[in-house]
C-alpha cells in the first residue's frame, strides 16, 4: 500500500491518468487520445510531470474488450498491451480492465451527491446493479453481490438496436441502408447522435445543417432547432429501451446507473424525456421495472473509485 500505483481510465476520446499512494488517489490529469500516436506516449507525458518515485504497478481501465491483458480499441487507433507496458516502463505488472468493469466496481461506493435520481424508487438490497452509458462508444457492466462481489463485463454496445415504434423502425431502416448492421452504438454514442440526427432528417425529408454531437445537444435544449430536439428525444427513448432490456437481462433491482460522456451533461433534463417511459415499457414486466431506480452519475472520474476498489480487493485476496 505504500507503493505508487498508476491508474488510468482510457476512452476513445480522452485518457485520464492518476497516481495512487497509501490508498489516496492524486488529482487526475486529462489527455486527448488524438494528441498521442500511442498509449506509451501518453503515459510518458503524464509521468514526466510527476515528481517522486516511479509507480510500482499499473491498473488501467480501457474502452474495449480485454483478451490476454491486451485491448485493441474499437474507437481509436490505440492498442494497449499490459505486459508490454510493464516491460517498457519497468513496472512489476500492468493489469487491464474494461472501462465499464472499473465503473462497475465503483457502484457500491457511490453517494447521493454523485447522482441525479430519475424518480424516487428504492434499490433492492443485495440485488444486481447495472451501469451503462453512451460516450465515444457505449458500455455496460453489472455488479453482482453474490456469491461474492464481482463485475460482469458486456459488449452490449454491439448488440442489435431494437425499435419500439414505427418511427424508430423507419430510422433504423435508414441507418441500415447506410451501415448494414445497426448496433446500439450506431445511435447511443457521440457519433451515434450525429447518425441519428441525419437519419431523422432523411426520414422526414428535412435539411440537416452540419452539426456535431455537442451542437445538436445545445440546439435541442435551447429550442433553436426542431430537428435537434427530435433527435435528443429519440436518443433518450432509445437509451431507455436499451437500459430496460439490460435491466431485465441482469434483473438489476439494485438500480440502473447512467454514465458516459454525454448524458451527465443534461442529467437534470433526462427525467423530462421518454427515457423512463421506454425503460418501463416491457409488457407484462412493466410493474417490475417501475420499481427499479435509475440515476445518472454526475461526479467526474468515478472510474478511479472503481479501480481503487478492484486494487484493494486483489491486495486483500493476495491475487
Amino acid at each position: 500500500m505504500t507503493e505508487r500505483i498508476l491508474l488510468a481510465d482510457i476512452g476513445g476520446t480522452n485518457a485520464r491518468f492518476a497516481l495512487m499512494e497509501r490508498g489516496e488517489i492524486g488529482p487526475p490529469q486529462h489527455l486527448r487520445v488524438a494528441d498521442f500516436p500511442r498509449i506509451e506516449d501518453a503515459i510518458a507525458a503524464f509521468l514526466s510531470h510527476q515528481g517522486g518515485a516511479k509507480p510500482a504497478t499499473g491498473l488501467l481501465g480501457v474502452a474495449g474488450p480485454v483478451v490476454n491483458n491486451r485491448c485493441i480499441f474499437t474507437n481509436s487507433s490505440w492498442v494497449v498491451d499490459g505486459d508490454a507496458l510493464a516491460k517498457q516502463f519497468g513496472l512489476a505488472s500492468v493489469r487491464l480492465l474494461n472501462d465499464f468493469e472499473a465503473l462497475g466496481w465503483s457502484l457500491p461506493a457511490l453517494k447521493d451527491a454523485d447522482l441525479v435520481a430519475l424518480g424516487d424508487q428504492h434499490a433492492a438490497p443485495e440485488a444486481p446493479i447495472l451501469v451503462l452509458g453512451p460516450g465515444t462508444g457505449f458500455g455496460a457492466a453489472a455488479f453482482l453481490h453474490v456469491p461474492q462481489p464481482t463485475v460482469v463485463v458486456t459488449e452490449a454496445g454491439h448488440t442489435t438496436l431494437p425499435a419500439t415504434s414505427d418511427r424508430e423502425a423507419e430510422v433504423i431502416a435508414e441507418l441500415r441502408r447506410r451501415f448494414g448492421h445497426v448496433y446500439v452504438e450506431r445511435v447511443l454514442s457521440g457519433s451515434g447522435l450525429e447518425n441519428l440526427y441525419h437519419a431523422l432528417a432523411a426520414v422526414d425529408g428535412a435539411t440537416a445543417a452540419p452539426r456535431d454531437a455537442a451542437a445538436i445537444t445545445e440546439a435541442a435544449f435551447d429550442g433553436s432547432c426542431a430537428l435537434c430536439g427530435a433527435t435528443i428525444d429519440m436518443f433518450c427513448a432509445f437509451l431507455g429501451g436499451v437500459a430496460g432490456n439490460l435491466a431485465l437481462t441482469f434483473l438489476a433491482r439494485g438500480g440502473v446507473f447512467i454514465a458516459g460522456g454525454i448524458v451527465p451533461r443534461f442529467a437534470d433534463r433526462l427525467a423530462k424525456t421518454q427515457f423512463r417511459t421506454q425503460f418501463e415499457s416491457k409488457g407484462r414486466y412493466v410493474d417490475l421495472l417501475r420499481q427499479i431506480p435509475t440515476s445518472v452519475i454526475v461526479t467526474p472520474d468515478t472510474s478511479f473509485i472503481g479501480l481503487k476498489t478492484y486494487f484493494d480487493r486483489r491486495l486483500q485476496s493476495g491475487a
